[in-house]
């Protein structure tokens, strides 16, 4: 143990030794690094924006003093003090470099892009002098805190983890991250961006380093080349139409298969997701045959949902996909096995429903190509996004952090105001807009025309939507990011993002007071319903006449209230006691926690009792069932003149009814039915009422059923297609 003890010692002081060393190999490059550039410094921003604008001014090739003046022309007056002037400029020269260096189909590629990047956030928390003396005040009392955790850390984390302890004062926030990284679309979407942030945050505390940032930019760029790998008209036994692209592709590792189930039929086979349609390739002997294609624009009144399924289509695992549209005479279920959880058929899931929202959304908003070719463009790589994170970080989604812009639409309370922020500003798109050199300063304030961002980044990763001639490549992307701005989707996801953590507690106590057992379920509904049951016993005990002094109360005053037309007051005297309780409860019970509902269970059941008691309630549903389709097959049958006396007597009552309902008031109507109704059990009457019942009991029964004939459908077996 001492020996272990020692081994353990010697290497934890390695590593601190090496600390310095380290924080060299994977820190960011720092702003002493351009200490040497020739570009002139701005001496109200800080060392690390000043390395950044330096860089953007060599990209753009254009001094330091001319972009201020381009700033200054279009500055607004709201920007008067430093750090707003100071990040205001620093983002002018970010964006402006970024559109430069995107225009190369291989940027992602570019170590110093990534490396740029990261810095342009970092220097975003700190622009100006001022805020730069506030974060040394601020590292300077927390300085030996995180040293003392990243040295006992050290030795035991993963190599990643390690590596980002290292240094970590060099980390990005959330604001950052958002005011930068939509500004390159491939790189994250205005609408998820803050998810994207999360995701990528998880185990850092909310701070992202750039090793996991490059590692998800590498990551990106991997997903994106396989897909241009894929860009050929025809892959494998596809015949894809033009502007269709491959989205990813499942079941061409044999340990990992995609089982395609229609009735009891399942065959292996490869699955294939485009931006219009599923393809499954079944496998055949040594090779795949013809794809058949599930489609996914066209409106067919397609139903995907998570499902069960299992041999001879018992539904035992839930690790499948369901796709239903009116083109098809049964669901298909595409399963995707896995030894521990689901996570694939969730992934699959996702981005299924990811293309089947936005073709849903281009048909209620009608979109034109351009837009539509934008709102498709935004899904390729939202789903190459969501890719590069589940590769690179076996990331997996949750119900309100996905990376999909229309799934997290769908699942955001308020989401649909999110998609009516969409449709307002795709309305104007315009691929010409802003057009020529960037003295436009079109980053500077907001446009009355906004370019296809999406698409164009698309475009200039070697992607080709559709053939839109008037797409002009070198035109200023003018879009989701603008200096000094928010954009009106971002503040639309703030709005239901906010509302997620109500919707969130509130489900959160919904999974809690869920029971398992029929019975125990049953009496939680009996508590529940206590007070309906409890009046509805009392109503009995009077209508039973068992105190004849209190039913004729309850009988006068009934009458004479239906009489006298109060009746009408029932139902808006009920809504304002509650309403008045309601009230009273939340004046009087401020701040108090609501007490549990205190239910007693019933004796617990093994799994045989419980299976016999699922039969014996079968068996009454069963039973209700076929006494409902007696009583609709015995008056058809008096309906058709089955037997003609029965139907002349019910003829002639129905004569009566309608002359009754056509001369006499309907207070009257109602007075006369809850007299006999609640009069039956009286007394004087009893005797009478149960020869009446006997006697439409005999009439009843005497009534034959209409005839019904079972045909059994063919027993041809289905055919794979």
């Amino acid at each position: 143990m001492e020996n272990a003890a020692e081994k353990v010692g010697l290497w934890e002081g390695l590593l601190r030794s090496h600390q310095k060393s380290l924080k060299a190999l994977f820190s960011p490059k720092s702003a002493n690094a351009d200490q040497n550039d020739d570009v002139r410094s701005i001496p109200h921003l800080s060392p690390l924006a000043n390395s950044v604008v330096s860089r953007c001014s060599r990209i753009l090739k254009i001094p330091t003093e001319e972009l201020e003046a381009q700033f200054g022309i279009a500055i607004p007056e709201d920007t008067k003090e430093l750090l707003t002037y100071s990040r205001n400029f620093l983002e002018f020269c970010s964006y402006q470099a970024l559109h430069m260096l995107t225009k190369r189909p291989d940027y992602l590629s570019d170590k110093e892009f990534r490396r740029l990047t990261f810095d342009m956030m970092l220097a975003w928390e700190v622009p100006s002098v001022e805020n730069k003396q506030l974060e040394k005040e601020a590292e300077s009392c927390s300085n030996q805190e995180v040293e003392d955790e990243a040295a006992w850390s050290l030795f035991y984390s993963s190599s990643t983890k390690m590596a980002v302890q290292v240094d970590d004062k060099k980390t990005v926030g959330p604001e950052a991250f958002a005011r930068i990284a939509p500004a390159c679309a491939a790189v994250a979407d205005i609408i998820t961006v803050h998810n994207l942030f999360d995701a990528l945050t998880t185990s850092s505390r909310c701070r992202l380093h750039f090793l996991v940032y490059d590692k998800y930019i590498r990551s990106l760029d991997k997903i994106i080349k396989a897909a241009k790998s894929a860009l050929v008209p025809s892959v494998g036994n596809l015949q894809l139409s033009e502007g269709e692209i491959v989205l990813d592709v499942d079941g061409t590792i044999p340990t990992q298969p995609v089982l395609q189930h229609i009735g009891i039929s399942a065959w292996p086979g490869r699955l294939t997701l485009t931006n219009y349609a599923l393809y499954f390739e079944s496998l055949g002997v040594g090779m795949y045959d013809k794809a058949v294609r599930y489609d996914l624009a066209t409106d067919m009144k397609q139903v995907i949902k998570p499902e069960l399924t299992g041999p001879l289509g018992a539904r035992l695992f839930d690790k499948a996909v369901m796709y239903k549209s009116t083109s098809i005479a049964d669901p298909v279920y595409l399963e995707f096995p896995e030894f521990k959880g689901n996570s694939r058929r969730d992934y699959w899931l996702d981005i299924c429903l990811e293309v089947l929202y936005a073709h849903r959304f281009i048909r209620k908003n009608s979109l034109k190509e351009i837009q539509k070719s934008e709102v498709l463009a935004r899904v390729i790589l939202g789903i190459f996004r969501y890719r590069a994170l589940r590769e690179a970080f076996r990331y997996s989604a949750s119900h309100y952090k996905t990376l999909l812009p229309f799934n997290l639409a769908e699942s955001l309370p308020r989401g649909d105001f999110i998609l009516e922020t969409l449709s307002s500003r795709l309305v104007l798109l315009n691929a010409d807009a802003a057009k020529g050199d960037v003295s436009g300063s079109p980053y500077a304030k907001p446009q009355s025309k906004l370019s296809p961002v999406s698409l164009l980044a698309l475009c200039q990763l070697g992607f080709i939507l559709a053939k839109e001639g008037n797409i002009d490549e070198e035109s200023i992307i003018v879009g989701d990011v603008c200096v000094g701005e928010t954009n009106p989707l971002e503040l639309a996801v703030k709005q239901s993002v906010s509302d997620t953590s109500s919707a969130e507690a509130a489900q959160a106590t919904v999974d809690q007071v869920k029971v398992e057992g029929i019975d125990t379920n049953v009496a939680v509904m009996k508590e529940l319903l206590f007070p309906a049951i409890e009046i509805g016993r009392r109503l009995q005990i009077l209508a039973s006449w068992e105190d004849p002094y209190k039913s004729t109360m309850f009988l006068v005053l009934t009458c004479y209230s239906i009489l006298r037309g109060w009746t009408r007051y029932i139902l808006p005297f009920l809504l304002l006691f509650t309403a008045v309780l309601m009230i009273w409860r939340r004046q009087f019970n401020k701040g108090k926690p609501l007490e549990p509902f205190r239910v007693t269970p019933p004796p617990n059941r093994n799994a045989v009792e419980q299976l016999l008691t699922l039969q014996d309630a079968i068996s009454q549903v069963e039973a209700l069932i076929q006494a409902g389709n007696i009583i609709l097959l015995k008056l058809r049958a008096v309906l058709f003149a089955v037997l003609p006396q029965a139907t002349d007597m019910v003829a002639l009552l129905l004569v009566v009814l309608a002359a009754v309902f056509a001369f006499v008031p309907l207070r009257y109507i109602i007075t006369l039915v809850f007299l006999e109704v609640f009069t039956r059990e009286m007394p004087y009457r009893k005797e009478s009422n149960d020869k009446l019942v006997r006697r439409v009991r005999e009439w009843w029964i005497r009534i034959p059923a209409a005839p019904v004939q079972l045909i059994k459908p063919d027993d041809n077996k289905k055919k794979k297609s």
